[in-house]
């Protein structure tokens, strides 16, 4: 018989799960004493972009204002990266970076000095070098950098805001009708944007009418109504099998939509 002693093997702990950067579950919120949120839940992933689509009213703004502490919920939770925005606003925003649907910049400073003068507002101090790569990769044209934005179009406010997110290098952004106000071409670069931080594993939530421009980038379209998101739809899994082939059935996501606004 054999008396060697029998020695378990070594077992590796599993490593602890990472928190989802963007989170909300069952959460009741609202102004004063009328909610607004009423059971709301999303999670937004690491490299995943998240289109919330609604009409007036449905909740969408207050969902943003929720991840940046503005709005205390009633019920529930929410979570910035596993922080608590109730708990500690500051640190859950530095996990942040946010884009309203007009980006507020200082139309004195040029784009480099607005982009030194917020990183350093965020606790991120950068060097010049870092500056100009994120509004390259931005894709502001070079001889922009240095020009003041009181002259800048839409679409170029938002490629010096993308280049702070770019700089900032969060986990998370909030994006506040992104395509409001731009041409299709602008539309179309701002998209590509979003896809390189996509690359990055920066997990995006944008709240938006445009479902158009949202199917050619998102990855998940949820629909929210009273409060709480009704319904979900994922992109096709898995390149096209066509080049070019949409993502999503478009025709069935507007009535989706318009039933939903309709409602």
């Amino acid at each position: 018989m054999d008396t060697t002693p029998f020695i378990a093997p070594l077992m590796t702990p599993p490593a602890p799960a990472t928190p989802p950067p963007l989170q909300a579950m069952q959460v009741v919120a609202g102004y004063g004493t009328q909610p607004v949120l009423q059971g709301l839940s999303l999670t937004v992933a690491p490299g995943e972009i998240y289109a919330l689509l609604g009409g007036n009213g449905a909740g969408k703004t207050t969902t943003l204002s929720l991840f940046l502490g503005f709005v205390r919920p009633q019920q529930g939770q929410v979570r910035v990266n596993g922080i608590d925005p109730v708990q500690d606003a500051q640190a859950a925003r530095r996990q942040l970076a946010y884009i309203p649907e007009n980006v507020a910049l200082y139309e004195h400073l040029s784009a480099e000095e607005n982009l030194a003068y917020l990183l350093q507002l965020a606790e991120q101090p950068a060097t010049p070098a870092s500056i100009g790569q994120a509004l390259q990769e931005a894709g502001l044209q070079p001889e922009a950098h240095a020009r003041r934005v009181a002259g800048f179009s839409k679409g170029m406010r938002q490629k010096v805001a993308v280049a702070l997110a770019l700089a900032r290098r969060v986990p998370a952004l909030l994006l506040d009708e992104p395509t409001s106000g731009l041409d299709p071409l602008a539309c179309a670069d701002f998209n590509r944007l979003l896809t390189r931080l996509r690359a990055r594993g920066v997990a995006t939530l944008m709240v938006t009418h445009d479902l158009l421009a949202v199917a050619d980038v998102a990855d998940r379209i949820g629909f929210i109504d009273a409060g709480r998101v009704q319904e979900e739809v994922a992109a096709q899994a898995g390149p096209p099998s066509t080049p070019g082939a949409p993502r999503f059935d478009v025709l069935a996501l507007y009535r989706r939509y318009a039933a939903g606004v309709a409602a």
